[in-house]
């Protein structure tokens, strides 16, 4: 997997206080994105276990952590992503990770990972459908809780 960049302190892309990391590929080339310049999976840097570690070394004096893109569930970013939030939850357990996708909930529902993920932001950015709602970037998208692996609330 490749990230672009990661924020150590950020306040817009979920509640509190975050570390958010953007990953590279994504599949979906929703019209309008505001991050195209990650579509393609091999920009960026790769994303090793020390970048891995710094992040979760921030996210310490956090209160969570935020995965967003490109596209974090892109198919070759699953494993790392999973790996990361498996280590996030052993060593926070009590604090959340949001993570924004263009795939909808029903797509992706059967991933091991989103066990570990607390909110799920779903949907393909859609420049149509112009966003009033909290922490999306269209009306379309779903802020879903996830309390565990067969159950989603919607917001």
């Amino acid at each position: 997997m490749n990230y672009d960049r990661y924020y150590a302190c950020d306040v817009l892309n979920g509640e509190g206080l975050r570390v958010t990391l953007f990953v590279t590929g994504c599949r979906h080339a929703c019209p309008g994105c505001h991050n195209r310049e990650l579509w393609n999976r091999h920009v960026g840097q790769p994303f090793t276990p020390e970048v891995r570690e710094t992040i979760l070394d921030l996210c310490e004096s956090h209160d969570g952590l935020s995965l967003s893109g490109g596209d974090p569930l892109h198919p070759a970013n699953r494993d790392a992503i999973a790996d990361l939030c498996r280590r996030f939850k052993q060593r926070y357990p009590d604090k959340d990770i949001w993570l924004w996708t263009g795939y909808l909930y029903e797509q992706v529902q059967h991933l091991p990972l989103l066990r570990d993920v607390d909110v799920l932001i779903d949907g393909p950015y859609q420049q149509d459908q112009p966003n009033t709602l909290p922490w999306r970037g269209s009306d379309n998208q779903r802020l879903l809780q996830l309390f565990d692996a067969k159950h989603a609330l919607c917001a």
